[in-house]
């Protein structure tokens, strides 16, 4: 969960009881966090800074330590029914496969309250795992707001816990597409990289830099913060100033594809966060330029997912295409 709250951190003393433990463990004595699945998802989701660094669950606390915590924005316990109509791939007794459009929230936070995806579940079924809380029931993995694409919910517990597992493992199958905005140098290869929170933009995430200015590459030697992301990627075209490009995903880390293409010098269409707007001018065509100024998304769509099913263990495989308009907008600038 990306944490859109305007609140400053939460400056938290460390107690004499907490001296000696597992962060996870300290935070779980914190009132305002309370367990130790609460405290673990909120260093997961980048909300905790020890000494300012982002820290791993197991870092043990000393007396000198600076603790802080984000606490996520405030969301309605009870979430209301949003009458969406899903467009529902697959659904039985354990899972629901959507195609999510563009546009809209996954789970609840800031400026979204009651018109998610998680709501839209609420009007569509009452079969939800309530395995993380009230505030996303189902939810395994996110899309962003703007990605279209796949995503699988889980409708109990059970199938909640085999699908985190998988995505966990890494034993889930992902591919992605994207327009960016750039010449692509090579036509295939793979982004390794730390991700962490942008040091001075808390919206942006930015691989973990070493002091030779170029992000950190070697697992066997990690920061002390940030997680280990990895992308593969296959340039299919390169066409006018832009290039069309398919990605398979070896982690799931937050913004990961933005981050590693950006920082490649290929932002993707449409994403304003990550400087997409600097590179409309270096396209050829005007009228392709004034095509990518006018995006009401950035162009990034989930095409393709596979997972083991929780209770059958088959195999499942899904696949959806671009949305028709922006089909079109592909076949306009010659990619497909």
């Amino acid at each position: 969960m990306e944490n859109n709250s305007p609140s400053s951190p939460l400056l938290i003393p460390i107690s004499e009881e907490m001296v000696g433990l597992r962060l996870d463990k300290a935070l779980a004595l914190v009132p305002e966090i309370g367990t130790r699945a609460r405290a673990a998802h909120l260093i997961e989701t980048s909300c905790v800074l020890v000494n300012k660094k982002e820290p791993k669950a197991s870092l043990v606390l000393k007396a000198s330590d600076v603790l802080e915590v984000q606490m996520p924005a405030p969301v309605p316990t009870e979430l209301q029914p949003y009458d969406l109509k899903l467009d529902v791939l697959f659904e039985d007794q354990d899972i629901i496969v959507i195609n999510k459009p563009a546009g809209l929230v996954v789970h609840p936070a800031a400026g979204h309250e009651q018109d998610t995806l998680v709501n839209a579940l609420l009007a569509h079924t009452r079969d939800l795992s309530m395995k993380f809380g009230e505030e996303r029931p189902g939810i395994v993995h996110r899309l962003d707001k703007e990605t279209s694409g796949i995503i699988v919910v889980a409708k109990n517990d059970k199938a909640h816990e085999s699908l985190t597992a998988q995505f966990k493992e890494r034993s889930t199958h992902r591919i992605y597409y994207a327009v960016c905005v750039g010449t692509a140098k090579t036509l295939n290869g793979t982004i390794k990289s730390f991700l962490a929170r942008h040091p001075t933009d808390r919206k942006r995430y930015a691989s973990i830099l070493g002091v030779d200015k170029k992000p950190l590459i070697d697992k066997e030697f990690p920061p002390d913060f940030g997680k280990w992301a990895v992308t593969h990627y296959d340039v299919l075209k390169r066409q006018g100033g832009l290039s069309y490009v398919k990605l398979k995903l070896e982690t799931g880390r937050t913004h990961q594809i933005r981050v590693h293409l950006s920082e490649s010098g290929l932002p993707i269409a449409g994403d304003h966060t990550y400087g997409a707007d600097k590179k409309i001018k270096s396209v050829d065509s005007k009228y392709t330029q004034e095509d990518l100024k006018n995006l009401q998304r950035f162009l990034l769509h989930a095409a393709e997912l596979g997972f083991t099913h929780p209770r059958t263990q088959d195999r499942m495989f899904f696949q959806q295409d671009w949305p028709e308009d922006i089909q079109a907008l592909l076949k306009k600038w010659n990619l497909i």
